[in-house]
């Protein structure tokens, strides 16, 4: 892709129509409930039924301001990973984003940490559930259960993360009920004597308190590492992560008031099942029984959704050659089974040898190192200035908020003793050792930090633009983007004889040099130098020209067809050679010089539209102007139909556009009428025979097709029904 100023520069680099060949990729199940209950259910778990206890015991009654501070360093990184995840929406999260943005080493490190601390935490839940359970059956064998929901939770992930979203989400339905009555019951029977010497425990402890505790919300970003299977994860990554943050803060907060407020400090400090002990003062012991189930709803949901997230990042670090390519492999349902195998194993061994409880507590700080990391990841990549990074949603308050997300972290591990800051030391140690011993002589990317090198004078790594750019294509368009409407205005050249490139390109500038402030040499300039340079892409029988330029309002779009082939030479940048030639279609594209996200994305959904197989068929077989416009919008943004008295659309039949009440998004844009081409207007009154193509969003297309092409119902059997089948 080449954008060039009016000296000719090329600034822009290339978006490829001509791919390496695909990796398969994730099926997308995931919808907005399903992202919020996989974030809650990650997050209401062993923070909220085992560690207030113990985090009574250090801090006493300001334990519950601990679980507040505990959020602070974690807003900055959930912001940070929800701009990210909506740029990167690519399975392993923080490791892909560490891997991308800072090289592969960090990638490697925080990948293969933040696996195993998702792991830690894993076990870590499914072994509480022992304590909630022995409160019932003393006997029971609390490991050999554990490993036996271990067991079935990783058979369900492999029947595919949609079946897993479902019944997480069924998990968290149930599990916010539960809490209601918790908190709505125990906010009666308060007692104000027990949060006397609030702070009597001191800075140190509360700070160290806060670190403890700071595990209960990591969760709440762990599905960023599933944003490659969430739909339209623009809209629902953000959405789904605040509303699981805002619920779990609301929670905790309330809760621990509750635990607090009902249970003596003596009785409730170092407590494993504080939320049955406080139930049971004000429920009794169906109090006690009630909330028990929601503990082990709490258990089981942030193990089902830990594993889900946990196995992505296996898979993830072999997509990208750090881990063998066995990781790699998808079950015919699209699901990760080797790494998902490989989590369960690994789960099933720290449940049998070790104290999963107190290792899952030292994660914490590894935890806050990668959102540490998280936060300079989204520093480098706005400084990097790589026009394909192009993410939905923007974090606010830049910079400032995200250098106080780098320090804050630190703060706490600095609180949080030897111990934690020695775990996190050796999970970076082994990161670097199994990087500089398996992965360095396989891979060849740098991270979007040479990019920021690179404006100092020093080297950068072209591929990552173009992954971005294969990201955008996979994204498509978003809601404000006009391609239906730059496509409905398009001007058309429709050529019969064979023609050179050269020649296309002198009546293209002549007709673009009365759009923007350029003569039509120096159009005619730019593009022939973006086509010289390899950054003009030509695959499949297309070339696709473009720029940007200054002056402009909105884009502009030619579209030429030439029945016999348009001669093109161009330089191709997978070969580095110059080739020859003929294409059936040129797409010449201008944008405003202050988009370069809008126009990215509109080459992309070309570049989309092209890849598809019906799309050179309907190209060269249209019959007029219009339909040559039609072959390019994709089917689920537009609808071309005839109008017919003994069809479905007969309601349309005599009626005004303006009658009609159009859904808002949709735009009637051609009606043809026998041999003429009618411009559509409010008042223009359809008649029986005519050829309408209506364009829109893709909502606004389902709508149109819901109110107006309606499946008919089966007529009743009877007369009527005879006569026709007569």
């Amino acid at each position: 892709m080449t954008y060039c100023d009016g000296a000719g520069q090329s600034h822009d680099r290339e978006i490829h129509l001509r791919e390496a060949p695909k990796q398969r990729r994730l099926n997308k199940e995931l919808k907005l409930l399903d992202v919020y209950a996989i974030a809650t259910g990650t997050t209401l778990s062993a923070g909220f039924f085992l560690l207030p206890g113990i985090a009574a015991a250090q801090a006493g009654p300001a334990m519950i301001l601990a679980y507040v501070i505990a959020a602070i360093p974690l807003i900055p990184a959930m912001f940070c990973i929800v701009e990210l995840g909506t740029a990167m929406p690519r399975a392993g999260g923080v490791y892909y984003f560490l891997d991308r943005t800072l090289g592969p080493v960090t990638g490697m490190i925080g990948g293969l940490g933040t696996w195993l601390a998702l792991v830690l935490k894993v076990a870590f839940a499914l072994v509480g559930m022992g304590a909630y359970i022995s409160l019932f059956i003393p006997d029971v064998p609390m490991i050999g259960v554990a490993v036996a929901v271990a067991v079935a939770l990783a058979v369900l992930n492999i029947f595919g993360a949609g079946k897993s979203g479902r019944f997480q989400v069924f998990l968290v339905i149930f599990l916010l009920g539960l809490l209601a009555v918790f908190v709505g019951g125990g906010s009666m029977d308060l007692h104000a004597s027990h949060f006397t010497g609030f702070f009597d425990a001191g800075t140190g402890a509360l700070l160290s308190t806060s670190g403890l505790v700071y595990i209960s919300y990591v969760g709440v970003t762990k599905v960023a590492s599933l944003s490659e299977e969430v739909q339209n994860p623009e809209r629902n990554l953000p959405l789904g992560v605040f509303l699981a943050l805002g619920s779990a803060l609301l929670i905790y907060v309330l809760g621990t008031v509750v635990m607090v407020g009902v249970v003596p400090m003596d009785e409730l400090a170092g407590d494993f099942t504080p939320v049955a002990t406080a139930a049971g003062k004000f429920l009794g012991h169906p109090g006690v029984v009630l909330l028990s189930l929601a503990a082990l709803a709490a258990f089981v949901s942030v193990s089902n959704a830990g594993m889900l997230s946990a196995s992505r990042y296996p898979l993830a670090m072999a997509r990208d050659h750090l881990m063998p390519r066995v990781f790699y492999r998808l079950s015919r349902r699209g699901t990760p089974v080797v790494s998902i195998a490989v989590t369960l194993a690994v789960i099933v061994i720290i449940l049998l040898f070790l104290d999963a409880a107190g290792i899952a507590k030292l994660a914490s700080a590894f935890q806050l190192l990668m959102f540490a990391l998280v936060n300079l990841a989204v520093i480098v990549m706005r400084e990097s200035r790589i026009e394909s990074y192009d993410p939905g949603y923007k974090s606010p308050l830049y910079p400032w908020l995200h250098i106080i997300g780098i320090f804050a972290p630190m703060v706490l591990i600095s609180n949080m003793g030897w111990m934690s800051i020695a775990f996190t030391a050796g999970l970076v140690f082994a990161g670097a050792l199994w990087y500089a011993w398996y992965a360095k002589g396989r891979i060849g990317r740098t991270g979007a930090i040479f990019h920021v090198f690179e404006r100092l004078g020093r080297s950068r790594y072209d591929g990552l633009d173009s992954e971005l750019r294969g990201i955008m294509k996979e994204k498509g368009l978003r809601e404000e983007d006009p391609f239906d409407q730059i496509v409905a205005r398009s001007m058309v050249i429709d050529l019969k004889q064979r023609v050179d490139f050269d020649n296309v390109v002198d009546q293209v500038s002549g007709w673009l040099s009365h759009l923007v402030p350029h003569t039509p040499g120096e159009i005619r300039q730019q593009i022939m130098e973006g086509t010289r340079i390899g950054a003009t892409p030509v695959t499949h029988g297309v070339a696709l020209p473009h720029l940007r330029v200054d002056g402009l309002e909105e884009a502009e779009m030619i579209l030429v067809r030439a029945r016999e082939g348009i001669h093109i030479c161009f330089n191709n940048p997978l070969t580095g050679h110059d080739e020859e030639e003929d294409v059936a279609a040129t797409f010449f594209l201008v944008s405003p010089e202050r988009n370069p996200g809008q126009h990215l994305r509109i080459l992309a959904q070309i570049a989309g539209r092209v890849d598809d197989e019906d799309f050179m068929p309907a190209w060269e077989n249209a019959r007029s102007t219009e339909e040559l416009k039609e072959a390019l919008l994709h089917d689920d943004r537009s609808l071309s139909l005839t109008i017919r008295e003994d069809g479905e659309t007969a309601p349309m039949v005599g009626r005004s556009l303006r009658e009609l009440q159009l859904p808002d998004g949709c735009l009637v844009t051609w009606l043809h009428r026998a041999d003429d081409v009618i411009v559509p207007r409010g008042s223009t009154v359809l008649e029986n025979g005519d050829r309408i193509t209506v364009i829109g969003d893709p909502a606004a297309m389902r709508n149109f097709r819901a109110s107006f092409l309606a499946p008919k119902k089966k007529p009743t059997r009877g007369f009527s029904g005879l006569r026709r089948k007569l």
